[in-house]
């Protein structure tokens, strides 16, 4: 285990140097997020604020600082402390001052981007009993941490709804675009956080940005109406996907807290959202945000959502758009539903069909004048068609990703071109192509991409098609002359439902293990994130590219970004039919009924590969509301239990107080065990294959929310190579909210081929625990590694 932790350190290490640092100014000055013990504030400063800013300026020496201080931001409710920007010396010192619980260095974090509910079993009429024991989430309030709000969409129409919940304390700030009116029955609240972003960015230019709640990106606005956006009809994306549209919680209350800018989502005002949302009176906070991953007293959005969980409310948070290569997960905190992205019964064929006979399966929402019908047109590969007299790796490189200005417009003109995937935009690609004067395109994936294809609303005839058809297609071109030049078309099918296999694990969906803790398993569970169709800002084209003209009321994109908003719509239906349920144990009812297969009736499949897909791929399994709504057994935690958890990753007192805001003391929590004890709905095991055999135990508890007297049983499949043992075997519950505990021994024998295995690679094997009482299933996922020693 140990060996493992330290590969997975270096390599979270590797990505943070990398991808995840915050700016710095030729200085070397930087924000840092500082966590204080409220209760050391001395008695001669008045209000803590007064605290906070003596201690940086004592820390820094005096110095000029911007008008009204050196403070960004300051928290109250999720955490107490503050932000602001200083040299790495001043922070050193300010970390050893009185009071302090830690000094973390901002990062800058990015987004991770109708038929849903039908495809999850939810109908509205009549209403599925999610629907209807929730009342349709009524009254419950989910905070939306992303891009801001549209507030006049008809998603969030107050029509119908009775008052706004008496105990909801948040307020509608106003601003260019979002007048003091903005907010109603529905959207109840809306702030914006720009004060990280401009403090590290400079002012942020009015003409392109909007210094209110106001969306003009789209992004937050379409994850909104996926949570909790009313009943809209008609809605469709430029005639794809013609329906019904409606979010997961229908008549719960919103409010958008606008933290995202066009230079990213910093840490500061993300922490200053968690810690209006709490304040605000909020139920469950949805963050579509990714970033890399660090130890958990160093992550802002970990310690924002601990102070969140503590308060309980529940804390949904998307996995991130890394896949499909293994540890790319993020948001891995325990004490967050961390969403991974999976694929519906809904697909948009674009197929291109290729003068040799060949056909190429594709997809696409392109929805303007279509090629001519009939007509095979020249195809060419950008790679080859690049601006440069004399062509150049550099230039083909440039051309073959189809980056602005890379084409040679006499080379295109009037052809269809292949692009490859990756740099730019999907979009943005389209947009060089149309500007280059070629009439249609077709987007390739790499090998790293494999088969996972996303539709997008290009600006020109255009389809995207996997790595294994872009493979055909650049050597039929290839192949050409200039007496026999390759051609084709491209064939816009429209909308196709019922698709078979689905969901499918969506091929951009980040996967495990865990980097952090692979004790824990992450993803927990996925959900419908491609190609999904929900709000979008009237001020925005589809494309989300400047030079798109287009405006559509509703759009279709994919991402994890997607799948984190219907669990946070699903939390708050359960937590309204269930208002005493903590955070654990809503997420612990999502995971322990979710499902593996598809509707062909086989294990999911890795959109990426083709191939079955794995636990680090889709956790739990797919999420399955209507057996969520009636798990059976919970297990739940308190936040003494994470605390026990940090205590056994052997985090220090002060790492532990930085995230808790409290004492530890860990002496009791490493005797009774190690941090796979954490009361979770998984269960993970990690072995250094050096050893015959190796074995551990994992001891859990669970609650009865099933009604009154019951008996389970334990059926264990266990994973390949392992011995697994429960004891007991049956659990006898008397009446309901009693919890009894069990203990899971599992003993791993080492394959023949271990010794074989390359130094830090490993081998996973799965099966599962399943507690029975012939009404309900309640399954929890058991993980084997075997990891080779790194040296």
């Amino acid at each position: 285990m140990e060996a493992l932790r330290l590969l997975l350190l270096l390599l979270a290490v590797v990505v943070g140097v990398s991808g995840g640092r915050g700016a710095e100014d030729a200085g070397g000055a930087r924000t840092y997020i500082v966590r204080m013990d409220a209760d050391a504030k001395p008695s001669a400063f008045p209000t803590h604020a007064h605290w906070y800013e003596s201690a940086v300026l004592a820390a820094s020496g005096g110095g000029d600082w911007p008008e009204g201080g050196p403070l960004i931001h300051t928290y109250s409710a999720a955490l107490h402390g503050f932000s602001a920007r200083m040299s790495p010396a001043a922070a050193a010192a300010l970390a050893t001052a009185h009071g302090v619980a830690a000094v973390v260095p901002e990062r800058v974090r990015q987004l991770a981007t109708t038929r849903s509910p039908r495809f999850l079993g939810m109908l509205s009429s009549p209403p599925s009993a999610i629907l209807a024991d929730s009342d349709f989430g009524s009254d419950l309030v989910i905070a939306i941490i992303d891009t801001g709000i549209s507030p006049t969409h008809r998603s969030f129409s107050d029509r119908g709804l009775g008052p706004v919940p008496p105990r909801w304390r948040g307020v509608c700030a106003s601003g260019p675009g979002f007048p003091p009116n903005s907010c109603n029955r529905k959207l109840v609240g809306a702030r914006f956080f720009s004060a990280g972003y401009e403090t590290t960015s400079g002012r942020m230019n009015e003409s392109a940005e909007i210094r209110s709640p106001l969306d003009n990106d789209g992004h937050g606005t379409h994850t909104a109406s996926i949570a909790a956006g009313r009943y809209v009809f008609p809605a469709s994306t430029l005639g794809y996907a013609r329906g019904v549209a409606s979010g997961m919680a229908p008549k719960a209350r919103l409010a958008a807290y606008k933290v995202c800018w066009v230079g990213g989502c910093f840490d500061s005002d993300i922490l200053a959202a968690f810690d209006a949302a709490v304040a605000d009176g909020v139920d469950v906070v949805s963050l579509s945000v990714g970033g890399v991953v660090v130890p958990y007293y160093l992550d802002a959005i970990a310690i924002g959502a601990f102070g969140a969980t503590e308060a309980g409310i529940v804390v949904s948070a998307s996995a991130g758009n890394g896949g499909p290569g293994g540890l790319t997960v993020t948001n891995v905190a325990p004490w967050m539903t961390t969403v991974g992205a999976g694929s519906m019964d809904r697909a948009f064929p674009a197929n291109v069909r290729l003068g040799n006979g060949q056909v190429l399966d594709g997809v696409s929402v392109y929805g303007g004048p279509v090629l001519q019908s009939g007509k095979m047109y020249e195809l060419v590969y950008a790679g080859t068609t690049g601006t440069g007299a004399t062509p150049s790796a550099a230039d083909g490189y440039s051309a073959s990703m189809c980056l602005d200005g890379s084409l040679d417009q006499a080379a295109v003109r009037g052809k269809i071109v292949v692009c490859d995937r990756g740099v730019n935009s999907r979009a943005a690609k389209g947009d060089v192509v149309h500007r280059a004067g070629a009439v249609g395109m077709v987007l390739a994936n790499g090998v790293f991409d494999g088969e996972g294809l996303v539709a997008d609303c290009h600006v020109l005839p255009a389809t995207a098609v996997g790595a294994a058809s872009g493979e055909k297609l650049r050597k039929y071109i290839a192949s050409s002359t200039p007496q026999k030049p390759a051609t084709g078309t491209i064939l816009f099918e429209g909308t196709h439902l019922g698709v078979h296999p689905a969901p499918m694990v969506a091929a951009f969906s980040a996967r495990g293990p865990n980097p952090q803790s692979p004790e824990i398993l992450k993803p927990d569970l996925i959900a419908p994130g491609l190609n999904i169709l929900a709000a979008w800002p009237s001020g925005v084209g589809p494309a989300s590219i400047p030079s798109d003209g287009r405006r559509t009321e509703f759009n279709i994109l994919s991402g994890t970004s997607m799948a984190c908003p219907h669990i946070s719509g699903l939390a708050a239906l359960l937590k309204a039919a269930h208002p005493t349920w903590s955070p654990a144990a809503i997420k612990s009812a999502l995971m322990t009924t979710a499902y593996l297969k598809d509707n062909s009736n086989g294990t999911m499949i890795d959109e990426s590969t083709g191939v079955v897909a794995d636990v680090f791929d889709f956790g739990a399994g797919h999420v399955d509301p209507m057996r969520a709504m009636d798990p059976g057994l919970v297990y739940d935690i308190a936040p003494a239990g994470y605390v026990n958890f940090l205590c056994n990753l052997n985090y220090t007192e002060q790492n532990i107080r930085a995230i808790t805001r409290r004492q530890a003391d860990c002496r009791g929590a490493r005797r009774a065990g190690h941090a796979g004890n954490l009361n979770y709905p998984s269960l993970s095991a990690t072995f250094v294959a050096s050893k015959a055999t190796t074995k551990t135990h994992f001891i859990r508890t669970v609650t009865n929310v099933g009604g009154g007297r019951s008996v389970y049983c334990a059926a264990i499949r266990a994973p390949e190579g392992s011995t697994v043992t429960v004891q007991p075997k049956q659990l006898v519950f008397r009446r309901d909210g009693q919890k009894l505990s069990f203990t899971v021994h599992v003993e791993a024998a080492m394959p023949t081929q271990a010794k074989k295995m390359e130094p830090g690679s490993s081998q996973v094997r799965s099966g599962a625990l399943t507690w029975s009482d012939g009404r309900h299933a309640v399954v929890s996922p058991i993980v084997v590694t075997l990891q080779a020693p790194v040296q």
